[in-house]
């Protein structure tokens, strides 16, 4: 028997061992069909209809199952690794901060055929609602003709009057449309809603697919799972064809780091070589958008909008709105630039319009609808609300328009059934009374999926939302699509605020699949050396992040310098003045709260990692990774690891001085990494630029505060030593000059030598070769301000002499390093009316 089941390897090209891992696979398959527990009376994912696993979770399985655990839970650990490396959040609504990105480590799996049928429904119903959209703000007709209620259209909030009458710029309402869907109980895929406003998911889709993709190589190969990037290929290179000229200029309009998904537009943006934008980035100039850049106004061609449409144009919408382009609906009219989706699009979502797509598709299409949602009753019509009524124990009760039930804390639906007395006749008279601001829709409960657990699968809930791009040659629907998993067994909806994971999705053929990406044809290519336009935001940004990051480095040298066992805590009158001039110093840059002759050690703590004072190491490199958050499509996802990294370093608790010494000591390194990724690994164009400004004028105010503090006239050996620690140039002096620190030498190192690249004139100088290399923005070809400042102080600290060097001096240097600062934000960073800036003349884009 041994010798037959081996000449079968041979023949099937087997070894042993695989064969082995084989039954392995299989045997802890079937356990875990016996150990799945289907819900009764839901429509269940991985086993069919007739109770037994379909074909495509029972390949992924067998292979699964031939996984050692140890091994299954390795793979597992790397895909959480991957998501926290990569710092993949989200914001919950209602949360104050990000939440880490929350995967299940088993995809959702859809056979070739049931795929084909869910594409047909979806690509049907995005024509629909791309044509219901045209009449409802071109012609009329629906309602003109009966066939929509005109209170179910004018009830809604996102119904806009100003957008009335103008054709969409590029030809299109809808660019990108998805659906939510789940199982229905008689086995064919429902809608449960509509998303036309700005659908949210498709990045986290993209990031869910790199990270299974990646711990599960294998078995995502053998899958044959078709890949994502030919649809983003078909929706970035449709929204190209639609602007009116050759190289559009595309931006996604965020409403910015403190969006609930902004982890997603950065993705987007970054993905589809696409600039991040705010509302305050944006101008209205010659009935055109432009991009506020740190070389003048640039035009924008396309706008991919992930901001709600009430909130685009305080003009003509939401006056309160501070997260739109004042004057953009006067663009639209006039055809100046395409937003994707169209402002309005979103009055499609409404709960209301459900009851009347079968019939509006039969009117618009002839035909019926290919997929079924759920049966809806919108009260706003007196038969459909005496149903509900009448039924108000078998329906779930949701808002028209919004979601959330009006008068109810709820934010989901509201059961009748489940209310007391009180409660129930208050709804029951709501919607007697404004019966238009209610649905009544059929009770459904979400299919089913496994997912692990302990080992184990088990069933949950899930939504998939299925994602369609409007390009030239019809709809291209992306291949798979974000899924969202719910924690308890008897959800109804699931959304990423409620305790929901995500999940990949695999559309799985028995054929192999293309390896096409997002990298364009060589032969298409015109060759450009600069990375596109600079974003004045973007560039005030990158300005901040290197000036927040340089100043955590100077309080860090300082805690160093304090708590080092050769530092100034000797216990002798010397040591311990010098002490207090770090405490001084400390307590001026609010990292400390008070001078007191406490133990060096709590001082030091304090400055490493207070969370209540500014200045403190640990709310610098918060500070930092805020303004970071504001950069996540520039920056690499190893630059954005090692700011993580610092910021998880530093809040962990200490416990003695050796602990601090070790933490201040570790976080220094990691900010020396940083700087290394930014030299070595950044494009020399203007972004680079603007970071490494920060830094250079930072850290030439740090260094001549540090000479100040202990470099004055009567500095003994203590201050001076102290001084040269701070400033990184202990071996430096001593190769020089083999003699004990000396005032005059001493500053010469850390003020004037522009050899040094720890000194001021070094910073000066460095920063003059940037400005000069930065775009002019003035016609009068003079020298502008940021310059001016920069080349008089070069020019005196050529020709000062380290002898001469007096504190005052030293004063009045910091002062003007601190106006150059200020010159540079005004210059490039403008905000207000001074942000309208005519084109660049000259110097980098």
């Amino acid at each position: 028997m041994a010798e037959g089941a081996a000449e079968e390897d041979d023949k099937a090209g087997r070894a042993p061992g695989q064969r082995e891992s084989q039954r392995e696979g299989q045997r802890r398959f079937a356990q875990w069909v016996r150990d799945y527990r289907r819900l009764p009376g839901i429509p269940d994912e991985f086993l069919g209809p007739d109770g037994a696993p379909r074909a495509v979770w029972s390949r992924f399985f067998e292979a699964f199952g031939a996984l050692a655990p140890d091994e299954i839970e390795r793979r597992f650990g790397m895909a959480d690794r991957h998501l926290r490396e990569a710092g993949v959040t989200y914001r919950a609504p209602g949360d104050s901060a990000d939440r880490p990105w929350s995967i299940s480590h088993l995809p959702l799996l859809i056979d070739e055929a049931d795929w084909q049928q869910l594409c047909a429904g979806i690509t049907q119903r995005a024509e629909l609602l791309e044509r219901v959209l045209r009449d409802l703000y071109g012609e009329g007709r629906l309602v003109a003709e009966g066939a929509l209620p005109a209170a179910a259209i004018a009830g809604s909030p996102e119904y806009l009057r100003p957008v009335c009458g103008v054709p969409p710029p590029g030809g299109r309402y809808l660019s990108l449309y998805a659906a939510d869907v789940g199982r229905g109980p008689d086995g064919r895929w429902w809608v449960l809603g509509d998303r036309t406003q700005a659908p949210s998911g498709a990045g986290y889709a993209l990031e869910n697919r790199l990270v299974l993709s990646r711990a599960f190589s294998d078995l995502y190969k053998s899958m044959n799972v078709p890949r994502v990037a030919p649809f983003f290929e078909a929706f970035r290179d449709s929204l190209r064809a639609r602007a009116d000229r050759d190289e559009p200029r595309i931006g996604v309009l965020t409403p910015g780091s403190f969006s609930e998904t902004y982890f997603e537009h950065a993705t987007l943006a970054r993905y589809l070589g696409f600039l991040l934008v705010e509302g305050d980035d944006l101008a209205v100039s010659d009935n055109r958008i432009h991009i506020r850049t740190v070389a003048g106004l640039k035009r924008l061609d396309v706008l991919l909008r992930r901001v709600d449409s009430n909130s685009l144009d305080p003009l003509e919408l939401d006056a309160s709105s501070h997260l739109g382009v004042p004057g953009l609906i006067d663009v639209l009219r006039k055809d100046g630039v395409v937003v994707a989706n169209m402002p309005g699009s979103g009055v499609l979502e409404a709960r209301a319009l459900l009851g009347f797509l079968p019939a509006l598709s039969r009117r618009l299409l002839g035909e019926e609808l290919k997929m079924p949602h759920i049966a809806t009753w919108w009260c706003g019509q007196r038969v459909a609300r005496e149903e509900v009524l009448a039924r108000l124990d078998e329906v779930a009760i949701e808002g028209a328009y919004r979601r959330g039930v009006p008068g109810f804390d709820s934010s989901g639906p509201v059961l009748a059934s489940e209310l007391d007395a009180s409660d129930r006749q208050r709804l029951v008279e709501a919607i007697a009374a404004r019966g238009m601001d209610y649905v009544g829709q059929e009770v459904v409960r979400l299919s089913t999926m496994p997912v692990w657990e302990q080992g184990q699968i088990t069933p949950r809930p899930f939504v998939l939302r299925v994602f369609a791009a409007a390009t030239p040659d019809g709809w291209a629907i992306m291949p798979g699509g974000f899924c969202r998993i719910a924690e308890q067994a008897d959800a109804r909806a699931v959304s990423m605020g409620d305790g929901a994971r995500a999940a990949d999705v695999w559309v799985v053929s028995d054929k192999q699949v293309s390896t096409a990406t997002l990298l364009p044809a060589t032969d298409k290519v015109r060759i450009r050396r600069i990375a596109g336009v600079l974003p004045s935001r973007a560039a005030d940004n990158l300005f901040w992040l290197g000036r927040y990051l340089e100043r955590a480095e100077a309080t860090l040298r300082l805690v160093r310098a304090l708590g080092s066992p050769s530092g100034p805590n000797k216990g002798t009158a010397a040591s311990l003045q010098s002490a207090e001039r770090i405490q001084r110093l400390l307590v001026a840059w609010g990292a400390v709260s008070q001078t007191s002759r406490a133990a060096a050690g709590r001082i030091a703590a304090e400055a490493l990692q207070s969370e209540a004072r500014f200045g403190s190491a640990l709310s610098l490199v918060r500070a930092a990774q805020r303004t970071a958050t504001s950069l996540r499509e520039r920056l690499s996802p190893d630059a954005w690891q090692v700011i993580t990294e610092m910021a998880e370093r530093l809040a962990y608790e200490v416990e003695d001085d050796d602990s601090v010494l070790s933490a201040a000591e570790l976080t220094l390194q990691e900010l020396a990494s940083f700087a290394g990724l930014a030299q070595e690994n950044m494009n020399r164009a203007a972004g680079w630029r603007f970071l490494d400004i920060g830094r250079r004028v930072e850290r030439a105010i740090n260094t001549t505060r540090f000479t100040r503090q202990f470099a004055y006239d009567e500095a003994g050996d203590e201050d001076l030593d102290i001084l040269l620690t701070l400033v990184d140039c202990q071996i430096t002096y001593r190769s020089r000059y083999l003699l004990a620190p000396i005032l005059a030498p001493v500053r010469d190192l850390a003020v004037l030598d522009p050899y040094n690249p720890r000194s001021v004139a070094f910073q000066v100088a460095t920063l003059n070769e940037h400005i000069e290399a930065l775009p002019s923005l003035k016609e009068h070809g003079l020298i502008e301000k940021p310059q001016r400042l920069a080349v008089a102080m070069q020019a005196m600290l050529a020709t000062a002499e380290a002898e001469k060097l007096e504190v005052k001096m030293l004063f009045a240097l910091e002062q003007d390093l601190l106006s150059l600062a200020e010159a540079i934000g005004q210059h490039y960073f403008p905000h207000g009316p001074n942000a309208a800036r005519p084109e660049k003349l000259t110097g980098l884009a």
